[in-house]
C-alpha cells in the first residue's frame, strides 16, 4: 500500500503563524498527576516529536491540546489564539485536526457509510464553515448543497495520496484496521488543519506503510503545517522529525534534534522502560 506523492493534492493552504505551542500543563486525576508542567512547541512547517514510553502523559498532552482534558494549569495556543478551555469542536475549527492511538470501532450508522462519504463529509463541514462564517441568512439545506460542491473530489484525492483509493466504496466497518487507521487520517486532512496532532500512527501498519507515511509526514510539514507525531519508539521519529519533545513520567526530559535526543543516555533509559 503506498501513498501518492505526486499528482493532484487536496488544499491545505494553512495559515502561517507561530503553530502550535503548550506550556506548563498539569493534569491530575485524583491523587496520581500525569502530566507535570510539560509543554511542547510545533512550528509550521515541520515534524515535531512527542516520544515516551507507555504512561508517560503523552496522550493526556493531546487530550489537553485538543480539548478533551482539561488541565489543573497551563496554557495552549494555534498561531496565538487561545485554546484552553475550549470544547473539542471549537478547537478543531480553530485549526488543530487529530487521530487517536485507539479509534473508536466504527458502530450502527457510522460502519455502514463509505471511506469516501466519511471523508467527504469532512471536508464539506470545513467548506461550509470557511464558506460560510457570519452568514445567518442561509438555510441548511442550501449550506449544506453549496458546501457539497468539490468536497468529493477532495475526498477521492485524499484517499488516493493515502494509498487507498481501491477502498473509497468500502463500508468502515469492513475494512482492514490498516486502512481504516489511514482513512482517519484522510478525514483529519480533510478539515484543512493548521495543526495536525497523530498519535502513534503507524501502530498497526506494516512497513511499507510506516515508510510511506513518514515521506507523507515530510511532505504535509513541507506544504506548511505543524505536525505532532507522538511515538514511544525511538527509532521511528529519527528519520522523520526536526525536533523531539521526550516525556518521562509526566514531564518533559529532554528536547532538540532527534540525533542529539537518541545520544542522551537517560533517554534511551527513559524509553526503554
Amino acid at each position: 500500500m503506498a501513498m501518492r506523492r505526486s499528482g493532484r493534492r487536496a488544499p491545505l493552504a494553512p495559515a502561517p503563524g507561530e503553530g502550535l505551542r503548550a506550556a506548563g500543563v498539569t493534569v491530575r486525576f485524583g491523587g496520581v498527576t500525569a502530566v507535570d508542567g510539560a509543554g511542547l512547541t510545533a512550528p509550521p512547517g515541520a515534524v515535531t516529536g512527542l516520544l515516551g514510553p507507555d504512561g508517560a502523559g503523552k496522550t493526556t498532552l493531546c487530550d489537553v491540546i485538543c480539548g478533551l482534558c482539561r488541565p489543573a494549569v497551563g496554557s495552549v495556543r494555534l498561531d496565538g489564539a487561545d485554546l484552553l478551555g475550549r470544547s473539542p469542536g471549537e478547537v478543531a475549527r480553530h485549526g488543530v485536526a487529530r487521530t487517536f492511538h485507539l479509534p473508536p470501532p466504527a458502530r450502527g450508522r457510522a460502519a455502514g457509510r463509505t471511506l469516501r462519504d466519511v471523508v467527504r463529509a469532512a471536508a464539506e463541514a470545513e467548506v461550509a464553515r470557511r464558506e460560510f462564517a457570519g452568514r445567518d441568512r442561509l438555510d441548511a439545506r442550501r449550506r449544506r448543497r453549496a458546501a457539497r460542491d468539490g468536497s468529493g473530489e477532495t475526498a477521492d484525492v485524499l484517499l488516493a495520496r493515502l494509498g487507498i483509493a481501491e477502498h473509497a466504496a468500502h463500508r468502515v466497518g469492513a475494512v482492514p484496521p490498516e486502512v481504516a487507521r489511514l482513512a482517519e487520517l484522510a478525514g483529519a486532512l480533510a478539515t484543512r488543519p493548521r495543526a495536525l496532532v497523530l498519535d502513534e500512527p503507524s501502530a498497526g501498519l506494516g512497513e511499507a506503510a510506516s515508510r510511506s507515511l513518514e515521506v507523507l509526514l515530510r511532505d504535509l510539514a513541507a506544504e506548511g503545517l505543524a505536525v505532532v507525531l507522538v511515538e514511544r519508539d525511538l527509532e521511528r521519529v529519527l528519520g522523520v522529525c526536526d525536533t523531539v519533545h521526550v516525556l518521562a513520567r509526566g514531564r518533559v526530559v529532554a528536547c532538540g534534534p532527534p540525533a542529539e535526543v537518541r545520544a542522551d543516555r537517560f533517554v534511551r533509559t527513559a524509553c526503554a522502560g
